[in-house]
């Protein structure tokens, strides 16, 4: 059986005093997608940190390709793209100059060319050069997220609460952008209140209310009877049967 790209090894997570889950169990394969789902305070935006390597697990570990990640550390920030739920836009500068910002954070070195591209494909081109107060919630929000429309993407992509104040176009671009990711051998890992699903074969779902009852151990397969089959795809044209 081919090793998995990502897994989460009984992992438990307290903040303040109060633990938010444990024996948190999945294995993501490259071409693989996890969406975390679960009500607030549940600990997904805490899951997603401990995935990204910005916290320490209260048990368990995080593996990459076999190995903790806590031994890995630059080597596995250069392999991942996090992107959290706050925009992180500075008010400042303009919308180009915080997608070069955004891509120095995670390592990357662009010029102005690259991010007003990266900008154009967000659908955000006529406000390339504003500064970001002037901007709405969603457009900054779609200022965050242009870089994923940067290439090469990083193998392993984090997102929280991505489709967060996007209009139905921006939501489809985004869809169809990670879609794509997927479609050459990358995963991602998002939490959304919304459903935007793929086919079962390549869409794991981790339930943390279920885990928080005891209801579940881990991540299962997305199966046709879940209500995810009946929400829009990311760019996937198959029906599910």
């Amino acid at each position: 059986m081919k090793r998995a790209a990502l897994q989460a090894c009984a992992l438990a997570c307290e903040r303040g005093g109060r633990r938010l889950f444990e024996g948190v169990e999945f294995a993501l394969h490259d071409g693989e997608a996890l969406w975390l789902s679960g009500g607030n305070g549940s600990g997904k935006t805490s899951l997603l940190r401990l995935l990204a390597g910005l916290g320490l697990p209260a048990e368990g570990e995080v593996r990459w390709r076999g190995k903790p990640v806590r031994e890995l550390r630059e080597d596995y920030n250069r392999q991942l793209l996090y992107c959290g739920h706050a925009a992180g836009i500075k008010d400042d500068l303009t919308a180009w100059e915080n997608v070069v910002a955004g891509a120095a954070l995670s390592g990357r070195r662009i010029g102005r060319e690259q991010a007003e591209a990266a900008l154009a494909l967000a659908g955000l081109d006529h406000v390339a050069v504003l500064p970001a107060h002037a901007l709405s919630q969603g457009q900054r929000r779609r200022v965050a997220l242009a870089r994923l429309h940067l290439d090469p993407l990083p193998p392993l992509l984090l997102l929280d609460e991505p489709f967060t104040a996007l209009d139905a176009r921006a939501v489809q671009a985004l869809s169809e952008r990670i879609a794509a990711h997927l479609d050459g051998g990358g995963m991602a890992v998002y939490t959304t209140h919304q459903a935007h699903g793929l086919h079962p074969a390549r869409l794991q779902r981790l339930d943390l209310d279920s885990l928080a009852a005891g209801v579940a151990h881990g991540a299962v397969p997305v199966l046709a009877a879940d209500p995810v089959r009946d929400m829009p795809r990311w760019g996937l044209a198959e029906a599910l049967p």
